[in-house]
């Protein structure tokens, strides 16, 4: 959530079989950085979602910040839910 290192510091490629999502705001400063990487990863790996929100907010699921944003952050855990429900 809110950031995403590209496969490529880990392995060659995405594990093949494993989901995974990645969560971030489209302005945020911070995630900008990573969501060329978000959309690498989202384009090769066939179990890989990408959302990404409107706002600018870094950190916007968490409740004790100033950046939380309640209706962003209640979408991306029932995202979140489903997911890890079907896993």
């Amino acid at each position: 959530m809110e950031s995403c290192i590209p496969v490529a510091e880990f392995g060659e490629a995405w594990p093949e079989g494993v989901p995974v999502q990645i969560h971030g705001k489209e302005n945020d400063e911070f995630f900008d950085e990573d969501l060329p990487a978000a959309r690498e990863l989202a384009s090769s790996a066939a179990d890989a979602e990408l959302f990404v929100y409107p706002g600018d907010q870094h950190l916007f699921a968490d409740s004790s910040l100033d950046a939380y944003d309640p209706e962003a952050s209640a979408l991306l855990m029932e995202r979140v839910r489903t997911f890890l429900a079907s896993v």
